[in-house]
């Protein structure tokens, strides 16, 4: 049995990747976390909500017995308590400076939250975390959002995952719920870049190419216990 652990479905890649999972064969569940509930329903999906900075506190059994009203679920949690289910957490959890007001709440959304989600799914058995990080993730980094990138990557090196893919995607391009006019302009300034295909790790990169890539790589064996893939990786995976 397989299952998935899914984290920031309120965005870009995270509903895309959402989607790739519940119509993948592949796994039999996909365990949502956060905040809220989504407003969707299908019969693999299972949906557990709360305070993601408690999440080590939630009592994810008990969770999967509430949300279980037609026995659904029996087998799931039945394999997650005797450790017999394979495990893969996606994250694409994350904001922008500027609607979460500031650098501090920013930091608490961008690197504990996903740090905390990170630790509670090594800690029910995951095997695999995919995390969509960014294009010039880097600890040391000047800019104050590259450098919480970064650090967010070192630490989940630090959690000894058997496989922990980094995905650094471009500009992201998708329907968004919410207008951002910086990200509007440099869509518009670069799509020669995608019409032409030049300069792969930098044109923008739409949001079902960075799910896509992530649900196949998280399929596949692999050799190295940490990898980092670039943007113009993830659309060659994508294809």
């Amino acid at each position: 049995m397989k299952a998935a652990i899914i984290s920031g479905t309120s965005g870009l890649v995270g509903m895309q990747t959402l989607h790739q999972l519940l119509k993948n064969p592949e796994y039999d569940y996909v365990i949502s976390v956060g905040r809220r509930k989504l407003a969707l329903k299908h019969q693999k999906l299972v949906q557990l909500s709360g305070d993601v900075l408690e999440i080590d506190d939630w009592n994810w059994s008990e969770m999967l017995v509430e949300e279980d009203i037609r026995g659904d679920f029996q087998n799931l949690k039945a394999s997650m308590e005797s450790g017999e289910v394979e495990m893969h957490s996606f994250c694409s959890l994350g904001t922008t400076i500027k609607n979460a007001g500031s650098q501090e709440r920013f930091r608490v959304i961008d690197h504990d939250m996903v740090l905390a989600i990170a630790k509670w799914s090594k800690s029910i058995g995951a095997s695999k975390f995919l995390y969509v990080s960014a294009l010039g993730a880097d600890p040391n980094s000047s800019v104050f959002y590259n450098k919480t990138k970064g650090q967010v990557e070192e630490s989940l090196k630090g959690l000894d995952f058997g496989y922990l893919g980094l995905f650094r995607p471009s500009l992201l391009m998708g329907n968004r719920n919410e207008f951002r006019f910086g990200e509007q302009v440099a869509t518009i300034l670069s799509k020669p870049l995608v019409w032409f295909k030049l300069l792969k790790n930098v044109r923008p990169i739409y949001d079902y190419q960075v799910a896509k890539a992530m649900v196949i790589t998280a399929l596949q064996e692999h050799t190295n216990k940490v990898e980092i893939i670039p943007s113009g990786q993830i659309q060659d995976i994508s294809k």
